[in-house]
């Protein structure tokens, strides 16, 4: 469903094209953001719509971005079975703080996202936890696809194009929050996953099926980026990218006596220091 469009007859004039425009107020399409938020015609079981803070469905080849405060809690689902969410993470105020693949994974002693893992940065804090998810197939490993890639496989990865690669979409997100190029570290992706072989190749497994959903929770204030493209590794000869639904709804942060608090040492040392941070700045 999308946006018809006029006839050339209708859009000759200004006025005319003003007229054709404003006709179109209210007209749903099948990938789009809700504003505001709480018109949203779904929110997640036990949530208010009045809690509702974003609402988007993103389509393959797509990115969107938004600034969520800490506590805030991100349900991206995976409409299609095709949809490969492609996250950056920085603090909000913070820009040189952002999401470390690498500390993600050896920090934690596991390569493989899912439920009560967190995302860090390189100061060694919590900028995001999981702490719901029904798909199981993400990757830490990988990264997103680049110009050059996509050039080579699809013919073109340009963000205009008909196969847009991760990173220029990202450029794209990270440009209208005041970020540079070289503010982009190796992302993760969720719903496309990924598993290192014994001998220590890369497999690509694939998704869990439409419907499936991961569900994060913003430990600190930060800028979300999200590019929704195929996986690197994808193996289908086509550029193959189904819609992304994005919601996002109050709650709050994760804090002492919680269990994903304490469910792991270096969880543990790594929600003190973020604690440490906030409190010392008077946000905690």
């Amino acid at each position: 469903m999308g946006t018809p469009s006029a006839p050339p007859s209708v859009t000759a004039s200004a006025y005319g094209a003003r007229a054709h425009a404003r006709a179109q107020e209210g007209t749903p399409a099948d990938a789009m953001p809700v504003v505001p938020a709480s018109e949203w015609p779904e929110p997640p079981p036990g949530v208010a719509a009045g809690d509702l803070v974003w609402a988007e469905t993103v389509a393959g080849g797509n990115y969107t971005h938004k600034v969520l405060a800490r506590g805030t809690e991100l349900r991206l689902t995976d409409l299609t079975g095709d949809a490969c969410a492609h996250l950056l993470l920085h603090c909000a105020d913070r820009p040189w703080e952002r999401m470390n693949t690498a500390d993600t994974v050896k920090v934690l002693w596991n390569a493989y996202l899912g439920e009560g893992h967190l995302l860090l940065s390189d100061q060694g804090r919590v900028l995001a936890s999981v702490v719901q998810d029904t798909s199981g197939r993400h990757d830490a490993l990988t990264g997103t696809s680049t110009l050059a890639r996509n050039a080579a496989r699809y013919g073109d990865g340009t963000p205009q194009s008909a196969s847009p690669a991760g990173r220029e979409l990202f450029k794209l997100a990270a440009l209208k929050n005041g970020l540079a190029p070289r503010d982009l570290p190796p992302s993760v992706s969720f719903f496309q996953g990924v598993r290192i072989a014994e001998d220590g190749t890369t497999v690509f497994t694939g998704s869990a099926g439409p419907g499936a959903s991961v569900t994060l929770r913003a430990e600190q204030d930060v800028t979300v980026l999200l590019a929704n493209v195929p996986h690197p590794l994808d193996p289908r000869p086509r550029y193959v990218c189904g819609d992304l639904q994005v919601v996002a709804y109050r709650s709050r942060p994760t804090a002492p006596g919680d269990a994903l608090w304490d469910a792991a040492p270096e969880g543990r040392r790594a929600f003190l220091n973020t604690a440490d941070h906030l409190t010392a700045r008077g946000l905690a």
